[in-house]
């Protein structure tokens, strides 16, 4: 029907990057937190030595998450930055070649010659860096790599997953903590991957039940390991 706009698509491609490490950092926050907190409490410790421990994982666990983030995003950003340069140059000193080069990129995505030579001419009068960049180097603003808001997004959901078990042991003392922190991860864990695979368009059953595996299998060990050392100590 003439006037009706076609309604806009949406697409889970573009959720990717931020998806994974926001579903990655709360995973490893949940579980890592969870699992200390267990194998100081299957020791034997004191409920304030349990907190200590816990707080000081969360801190810890968040910072690491973060400088380590920091650093392999800047090395991204550095290498992206140095192609751009590179690319710069070649467009300032051989210009024809690299139009060439770009017509050769349209041929091979299904353009005929006449074509592709005039897309890449129409292109490169308008932003020639931005066309290499996207079209040659695959570089665009929305994959641009950006070192800080990783670090901070990493940080946040490690701060995130990690508070549930954090939370579980300041409120709840006594000899349930161990039953009650698994508990309250394995629900955690099970949700988190439902929720990671309806955003990313994948099977919700299959996802929950391979993070709560493997979260069960990871607070058994560390539980069996605090009541060994615990029962040596």
């Amino acid at each position: 029907m003439a006037g009706k706009q076609k309604p806009s698509e949406h697409h889970v491609v573009g959720r990717t990057g931020w998806l994974r490490a926001a579903v990655l950092g709360a995973n490893d926050g949940l579980l890592s937190t969870a699992s200390l907190i267990i194998g100081v409490a299957s020791a034997g410790s004191a409920h304030t030595a349990i907190l200590v421990a816990g707080g000081a994982g969360l801190i810890a666990g968040a910072m690491s998450m973060a400088a380590g983030e920091y650093v392999s995003v800047s090395s991204q950003h550095d290498a992206e930055q140095a192609d751009l340069a590179r690319e710069a140059e070649e467009l300032r000193t051989r210009p024809k070649s690299e139009e060439r080069e770009l017509a050769g990129i349209y041929r091979e995505r299904g353009l005929d010659a006449a074509l592709a030579k005039e897309v890449a001419i129409q292109l490169m009068a308008h932003d020639a860096l931005q066309a290499h960049a996207r079209d040659e180097l695959g570089l665009s603003e929305t994959t641009a790599a950006r070192p800080i808001q990783a670090a901070v997004a990493s940080a946040a959901s490690f701060a995130a997953g990690a508070l549930p078990p954090l939370l579980v042991t300041l409120f709840l003392p006594g000899r349930f903590i161990v039953a009650a922190i698994a508990v309250t991860a394995l629900l955690v864990l099970a949700a988190l991957g439902a929720v990671g695979a309806a955003l990313g368009g994948a099977r919700i059953i299959p996802a929950m039940i391979r993070v709560a595996f493997w979260g069960a299998l990871a607070m058994l060990v560390t539980a069996g390991l605090g009541r060994a050392f615990g029962a040596v100590i």
